[in-house]
């Protein structure tokens, strides 16, 4: 627990200044905690492994911290978890897309929780509120992405699996 308690310290300091795209720009770092709530509450996940990636899961990709900072900080073995979930930024992003649907399936079981998790919060905030300027075309298309995504992380949680499918169908309503 004590490691949960410096990740979530660690993802608000490195977040501190950074936005969500909604039309409240709301606190980047209510994102990873939403993940760590959908994780336990609606997936029934109590690694503090896999919580911690949760909290840590875009440091790499969006912040200046450096795998060696979380190796220090949180172990190899969060590291690495956190490490398959980071995109690599140098490449266009239909690029790091494709790569994403790509990578999916060799995942480990860890990183496949997590990414559920990151898309379950994702599609609820495009269904909610979704980033500024985005119609419908484009929200559709980030769900059939993430759909694609899903399909290489099926059997890894059949609750996180559900969750996931119930926003798919809210997103044929969708207008």
């Amino acid at each position: 627990m004590n490691h949960f308690v410096q990740a979530l310290a660690f993802s608000a300091e490195k977040h501190k200044n950074q936005r969500r795209k909604d039309a409240q720009i709301t606190p980047y770092i209510n994102h990873p905690i939403e993940l760590v709530n959908v994780l336990v509450n609606e997936g029934g996940v109590l690694s503090w492994d896999v919580l911690c990636a949760a909290l840590l899961h875009d440091v790499l990709e969006d912040t200046q911290t450096t795998e060696e900072e979380l190796i220090n900080h949180f172990g190899k073995k969060v590291t690495a978890i956190v490490k398959e979930l980071t995109d690599d930024k140098s490449l266009a992003k239909e690029v790091r897309k494709s790569l994403q649907i790509a990578h999916a399936p060799f995942a480990s079981h860890e990183a496949k929780l997590v990414k559920l998790a990151d898309k379950i919060c994702n599609l609820r905030d495009i269904l909610v509120a979704p980033p500024a300027g985005w119609d419908l075309k484009r929200k559709q298309e980030y769900f059939a992405w993430s759909e694609a995504v899903v399909a290489g992380v099926r059997g890894t949680n059949a609750k996180l699996e559900k969750v996931f499918d119930g926003l798919l169908q809210e997103a044929e309503q969708m207008q």
